[in-house]
């Protein structure tokens, strides 16, 4: 058994002179949920596309669960379950026939409890045996879910799956992948949504121009925060003396924003006790100091712009 459930080894994709996708090489380990990121355009669909051979490769290997897509594609296609695009199903028949549907297509047997199993995991149950026409688009991506896991892949690709989700619906979604996640199948998802896949992966990858740029753990902002200059957000009862106060006294302190009450500051983790400190003895009362994370969203706007500018040199 391989010790990835996906391997993508240098993914190319040509047309004419134009190159799509440019030697894109990632890892997706076991019952982990992985995310591409990139904004639309950036290649990330015919990755995908690339990955379930629905469209030719012009270079690279894909492996899934340590078969090769050239050498073993039947064994291959076995291990993985997939929504590309909206699931599309049979929508006079209900969601229970429509499973069984695919089941009997499937390379190996699914039994009656497999289907109740997976209609158990997507929240379905109390819908299954209506007609799929009356679903909502929250629940026919469910059962797109319950189709493509149908068979235990070992792992599920799935591109922009919350396109047309109301909040609700999105969260289900999440909640739903981080079970699957738990109970060891893979997820490779791809999205443009930044907070949602902050939310919901593990790890992730930045697509730009059909290049791979960067990819790291999705924890290691947090992580890193100890390590470089952080932002905070103080409160205080005057303002106005307080940034008079660090321009003359703390000036390597940088000002990021000022808005009313509220002081936001890029500053080191052991000079926030002494900025209190100084605004303190000067009578300016500190009512809070919040630590402000970077989000997923600073994350990829430092990293995309800071490769636009290697670029430009």
């Amino acid at each position: 058994m391989s010790q990835f459930a996906l391997e993508v080894k240098s993914l190319t994709k040509k047309i004419g002179r134009k190159t799509i996708v440019d030697d894109v090489s990632f890892e997706v380990e076991r019952g982990e949920i992985f995310g591409l990121l990139g904004p639309n355009g950036a290649g990330k669909t015919t990755i995908i596309r690339m990955i379930v051979s629905l469209i030719n490769r012009t270079d690279g290997n894909v492996l899934v669960n340590g078969h090769d897509l050239d050498d073993s594609f039947t064994e291959a296609m076995n291990e993985l379950g997939a929504i590309v695009e909206n699931p599309e199903f049979y929508k006079y028949l209900s969601g229970y026939k429509n499973l069984r549907h695919y089941a009997r297509m499937a390379l190996s047997d699914i039994t009656e409890d497999r289907l109740n199993e997976v209609t158990k995991l997507v929240g379905l149950e109390e819908a299954i045996h209506d007609k799929v026409r009356t679903y909502s688009l929250g629940m026919r991506q469910r059962l797109g879910v319950a189709q493509a896991i149908l068979h235990k892949p070992s792992i599920l690709i799935l591109d922009e799956p919350t396109n047309g989700l109301d909040p609700q619906g999105i969260r289900e979604f999440r909640d739903y992948l981080r079970l699957l996640a738990s109970q060891g199948t893979s997820v490779l998802v791809s999205s443009h949504l930044l907070s949602e896949m902050q939310l919901m992966c593990d790890r992730f990858a930045i697509i730009e121009q059909g290049k791979l740029i960067h990819i790291s753990n999705m924890h290691e902002n947090e992580s890193s925060e100890a390590k470089v200059l952080r932002t905070i957000e103080v409160e205080v009862s005057n303002s106005e003396l307080a940034v008079k106060l660090l321009g003359e006294q703390m000036p390597e302190v940088k000002m990021a924003s000022t808005e009313g009450a509220r002081i936001s500051l890029s500053i080191e983790k052991e000079q926030i006790p002494v900025v209190n400190k100084l605004f303190v003895e000067n009578g300016i009362d500190v009512y809070e100091i919040l630590n402000v994370k970077a989000t997923l969203e600073d994350r990829f706007l430092e990293i995309t712009n800071k490769d636009k500018k290697e670029q430009m040199v």
